[in-house]
Order: structure tokens, then sequence, then C-alpha cells
């Protein structure tokens, strides 16, 4: 038995959105030794969800970073298009897309498919964790738990603890997160919490340079890569994240915190033009394949 199956995760995870985020987050459960159930909106999201953890579960296995078996992994992996298949879990983390509405809709399901000792999680980047609390029935049994892009490979985890968290949930995030391999980094909510906060301000600033000719993005990234020892660059991090997401969470943080967070002309043109990133194969760099 490899140490990742030693450390304290719950038995049971329900995922909420197999995309790229829900994907990593069921590839984290699934080797710390959880069975996981994802669930999608229909039969295409599903499969693709279920090619995609799969893949990633059998890179880990090539790379030699874990001990394990795939077709255990695999067994223990259930792809569902019900909610319903969430009442047995014992903890279901929500990965929709950052829409306020979209989210407060898909956690009120969630909630009222799972018993009444589960916990439930968000993975929002940004938006308030007091707020959503606010629109469910146990509010004290809800947290953030916002993992960063690409999961299997991030280190971090930021635990985001709201005004109504219960000091039960406190501890346990926190060691579910240990029980990950990943190191948690706990913040009380607040907009952009510290890591999208202080991230998207970097990318921001980086674009507007782009737009105001300083520099290529290549040189710019490689500033940051080089000189401050970035593991990437500011514009390939937003490239892999995507552009559309970061301008969502940029006017989220521009309407809570001001101006200095108005996301760059050159942002909205992009997006605009369906330069999302790596997702369609060209963002501030081009990708083949």
């Amino acid at each position: 038995m490899s140490e990742k199956h030693e450390r304290t995760v719950p038995a049971v995870v329900g995922v909420l959105g197999g995309g790229r985020m829900g994907a990593g987050i069921a590839h984290a459960f699934l080797l710390a030794g959880s069975k996981v159930t994802v669930v999608e909106r229909d039969g295409q999201a599903a499969e693709a969800a279920q090619e995609r953890i799969e893949r990633d579960l059998a890179k880990s296995l090539e790379r030699g970073t874990v001990d394990g078996n795939l077709d255990e992994w695999s067994q223990n992996l259930t792809l569902s298009l019900e909610y319903a298949d969430f009442a047995g879990c014992d903890l279901v983390v929500e990965a929709v897309p950052e829409v306020w509405d979209l989210k407060v809709s898909a956690l009120q399901e969630v909630e009222r498919n799972l018993g009444e000792t589960a916990w439930l999680a968000t993975n929002t980047s940004s938006l308030s964790v007091d707020g959503l609390a606010e629109q469910l029935q146990r509010p004290e049994r809800f947290c953030g738990l916002h993992f960063f892009n690409p999961v299997p490979a991030s280190k971090l985890v930021e635990v985001v603890i709201s005004k109504h968290t219960g000091e039960e949930l406190k501890k346990l995030s926190v060691q579910w997160v240990e029980g990950l391999g990943k190191t948690p980094v706990v913040v009380n909510d607040a907009p952009g919490f510290a890591s999208s906060r202080l991230g998207v301000a970097i990318a921001l600033e980086a674009i507007r340079m782009v737009e105001e000719g300083v520099a290529s993005p290549e040189d710019i990234d490689n500033a940051m890569v080089l000189g401050y020892k970035f593991p990437v660059g500011p514009l390939a991090l937003t490239d892999i994240v995507g552009l559309d997401v970061r301008l969502g969470i940029a006017e989220y943080l521009e309407s809570t915190l001001g101006e200095r967070f108005a996301p760059p002309q050159l942002m909205r043109d992009m997006v605009a033009r369906g330069e999302l990133g790596r997702k369609t194969g060209k963002g501030f760099f081009s990708y083949d394949g």
C-alpha cells in the first residue's frame, strides 16, 4: 500500500463536473484511496470525463510518481448523470464554471441529495464562499477547496473558510488536503482569496505590458521564470487556466475590489476572438494538439 493511501481522506467522494478541474480533483482522491463519483450534465460529457481521468491516472503510473493499480482506481470511479448518486458520499466537491447562479443552483441541488452528515465544498477560485454558504441549508458543513490547475502536478490547495464554516470542518478540510499529498493554505473568505487575487493581479499587468508593446509574451514570461523563479510565466499560466476564466475572475474582482482589477482591452478582444489559450490551441502562445 502506498503512503498516500495511508493518509486521511473521505472514503467516498463526489465531484460535480468532470472538466479539467473536476477530473483533476477526482484523480487526486482516487490516488489517495477514495471511491469517487463524478456527476456530469450528459452522456457525452460523462464519457469525456472518464477518458480524461483514466488518461491522467495512466500518466501518473507511467511517470512513476505514485504506486497503485490502474484497474483498482478505475473500479473506484463511477460516472453518473444523476445528483441522487451523491447520496452515499462523505464529501462532494463542486467544480462547475465560475457563474454565480450556476454555482448556487448546483450546490443547492447537491445539498438536497446529501446525507445530513456529509460535507460540501466549492472549488471556486474567486466567488464569495460566505455568499454561497448563505444559499445553503447547512452552511456550517460547507467550505471552499480551491484546487490549482493542473491538479495532478500542483501541490497547493487553498482552504477557504467562511464565517459559517463549523470548527470540525475547519480541521477536517486541512486533513483532507494533507491526505492528498498536497499543502493546505488556509484563508478567510475575501474577494479572490489569496491566490487568485495575487495571481490575477500579476497576469493582468503582464497582459497590459503586451498591449502596450513593452515586450513580447515570451520575454515577459522568461523575466518572471528566470528572474523570480516562477515555475511558469503569468501569460503561459493564463493560457493554461483559460483567458475566459481569468476574464470572469478579473471582472468579479473589479466589481468587488475596484478599478485596479479592470481587464485590459487586449484580454477582452482575445476572448471575443475565441483565443482562450490551450483549450482552443491559441492564446498568448500557440499550441499544437
